[in-house]
């Protein structure tokens, strides 16, 4: 598909529906409809808003529109030897730009790169009064005050239909290497937080039964790490990584539901009885719960100062993650407000979004 602005078409759209007060849900490819859940709405489609619009790699600056395909931005990226730090999931073959942005999910790197919010540069977006706002800009000294932009990943379109965001992009590492070490789950969360703190040029940390680190970096000081940490060497590294992030590893297939768990590493969970996969350093973890339901899990992990979602269920009416405190409710019920004050935009999910 040729590059292609509908700017027009998507903004009368809008102006059309809130004309009408006809609530819409925004749609990509459609490939992370699992993780959003249901919503009221007609669809307001966004692949024919494409094209990487500005590109400078000595700038490390890309701007794209938000109906572009990311592997179409990740392959332009790696022509310049770059990357996006926040190594976001695709979850299909047609993810696209604005959908990655608005669900805001990073990969493994994500601790050690930043995460989609911490990349985001500007953006330019449609309100929910038919108002194309922009925000922030293509270089950080632009962003002064309260960041806006920034607000817009992780918000899943409640505030608002993306058209354009700009980030900052990384340079590819030059060399990579993972390490695998036998341990238990415990006994690697330990070795997790002692390597957090050794300026080891680390970029990932996961386990699954079997303790991995990816070292990132100049050639020499990823051998020399090498050499301090040990272990075996993963050969088939970047199809594990990938599987991690895609979730297409192992763990992740058959039925049941599926939490993401967000909580400082040190934190024990061995009440919740099920099957674990530990990121990000142990500060993302993945449960299978053999008997806890919801109601358990989230106390459990609200206990130790984290934040349980829902992220893969068969039961589209089950409730995503907890409730939120009055005070948090009320603050996005008015950034809300003054976004989309008729509430038009991804009705439904804007009590659990940004």
């Amino acid at each position: 598909m040729p590059y292609q602005d509908d700017a027009d078409n998507l903004t009368g759209q809008v102006r059309a529906a809130c004309a009408r007060r006809e609530p819409l849900r925004i749609r990509g490819s459609g490939s992370k409809t699992f993780y959003t859940g249901p919503c009221e709405g007609r669809p307001l489609s966004t692949l024919a808003h494409t094209g990487i619009v500005h590109y400078e790699p000595t700038e490390l600056v890309l701007t794209a529109r938000s109906g572009t395909p990311l592997a179409r931005i990740e392959a332009a990226l790696a022509e310049s030897g770059q990357m996006l730090g926040f190594e976001p999931p695709h979850f299909g073959t047609g993810a696209t730009w604005g959908g990655t942005v608005a669900c805001g999910l990073s990969g493994p790197r994500r601790p050690w790169g930043g995460s989609v919010r911490d990349a985001v540069l500007g953006c330019r977006i449609v309100n929910g009064r038919g108002d194309v706002l922009s925000f922030g800009g293509e270089v950080m000294k632009n962003v002064a005050g309260f960041d806006i932009s920034r607000l817009m990943a992780g918000a899943l379109g409640t505030l608002g239909l993306l058209l354009e965001i700009s980030v900052k992009v990384q340079p590819r590492p030059e060399c990579e290497m993972t390490r695998c070490f036998d341990g238990s789950s415990a006994e690697a969360r330990e070795r997790m937080i002692q390597w957090g703190g050794s300026g080891l040029p680390m970029t990932a940390m996961a386990w699954d039964g079997r303790l991995y680190l990816r070292l990132s970096g100049p050639e020499k000081a990823v051998s020399a790490a090498v050499r301090r940490v040990g272990g075996d060497a993963l050969v088939s590294a970047d199809a594990f990584w990938s599987s991690l992030r895609e979730q297409t590893h192992g763990f992740f297939a058959g039925a049941g539901d599926l939490w993401r768990l967000s909580l400082p590493p040190a934190a024990s969970l061995d009440g919740l009885s099920g099957a674990w996969l530990l990121d990000w350093g142990g500060a993302q973890r993945w449960l299978r719960a053999a008997d806890a339901g919801p109601a358990e899990v989230c106390a459990a992990v609200q206990a130790v100062g984290g934040h349980a979602r829902l992220f893969r269920t068969a039961n589209p009416a089950a409730e995503r993650c907890a409730p939120l405190a009055p005070a948090l409710a009320g603050l996005h019920r008015r950034v809300r407000a003054a976004f989309d004050p008729e509430g038009i935009f991804n009705r439904g999910l804007w009590q659990e979004a940004f």
